[in-house]
């Protein structure tokens, strides 16, 4: 006979869950966004403010495209604004980042 070990239920996503899940897919599945995504990471690391003119001059992208992908990732979730004078700074929201890696985990088999 054999003993099988008692299967662990998978927590199902709050709506909430679902929702974020969602929005940081869709803001992560472009490539040129997740570029963007990892070099504010990278940058705000090193203690380094970023506004669109670093992304334009960082990638060779259109400001139109890099200022559209940006507000796929700000209304994400994954960037959050600041303004000082006249320019945008975007920092990455690592919190975000870590609740849809939380949310995605209760999908994987153990």
């Amino acid at each position: 006979m054999r003993i099988r070990k008692k299967e662990v239920a998978v927590d199902s996503l709050t709506a909430a869950e679902l929702e974020l899940v969602t929005k940081v897919s869709d803001a992560l599945a472009h490539p040129a966004r997740l570029e963007l995504y990892r070099y504010i990471m990278t940058e705000n690391r090193r203690m380094n403010k970023v506004c669109t003119k670093d992304l334009v001059s960082a990638f060779d992208y259109a400001q139109a495209t890099v200022s559209q992908h940006m507000k796929v990732l700000v209304r994400s979730g994954l960037v959050d604004v600041k303004n000082e004078e006249r320019f945008a700074y975007y920092f990455a929201n690592l919190g975000v980042l870590m609740k849809y890696i939380d949310a995605v985990k209760k999908y994987t088999i153990v």
